[in-house]
């Protein structure tokens, strides 16, 4: 078994770039792409606040791509969700590059509007939708339709008969337990 999950949450240090594999035709593959920033702030030993800052390349495609494109900005806030994917190639001198990415698959817009307002709530915008990659969903076996219950379960033991008292059944059935 194994599992290859990122969750982040960061500011986007640049407006995505946009690209069309096959062309810049209605049936090309978009793909987006751009830097985001996680701040780890912490104390040292001497007491002083200290950050690191990690730049993570994402990488978003067809649908996320052009959803990423309309509503992401340099200084949005993200939510993102997807997994780590490394790639290595040779550039035209010979010289080896690996880069390693996140590829996306999910996204949620967070903390302030596009206008510079805070969002409603805090730093969190809940009617901000979140973004998803299409995905395969199999279909769910035909379940079979059942009698729905009266609206007044209490009505329904009214109308049954009684049911015999322990007392009234013979000394055989009086256990000690």
């Amino acid at each position: 078994m194994s599992l290859n999950k990122v969750m982040l949450i960061g500011n986007v240090g640049r407006d995505p770039e946009i690209r069309y594999l096959e062309g810049n035709t209605p049936q090309a593959t978009k793909v987006a792409q751009f830097t985001l920033a996680t701040t780890e702030r912490y104390r040292d030993r001497s007491g002083e606040l200290r950050e690191n800052t990690e730049w993570h390349n994402i990488v978003m495609w067809r649908g996320l791509a052009d959803t990423a494109e309309k509503v992401v900005k340099k200084g949005t806030q993200l939510y993102i969700e997807g997994k780590l994917r490394t790639r290595t190639w040779n550039d035209q001198s010979g010289n080896r590059h690996d880069r390693t990415e996140i590829v996306a698959d999910t996204f949620q817009l967070l903390g302030r509007r596009p206008d510079g307002q805070a969002a409603q709530q805090g730093s969190y915008a809940p009617s901000q939708p979140s973004y998803q990659q299409p995905s395969y969903q199999p279909q769910a076996p035909s379940q079979p339709s059942y009698p729905q219950p009266s609206a007044n379960p209490y009505q329904q033991a009214a109308q049954q008969p009684p049911v015999q008292e322990a007392a009234s059944m013979g000394p055989e059935d009086d256990l000690p337990f």
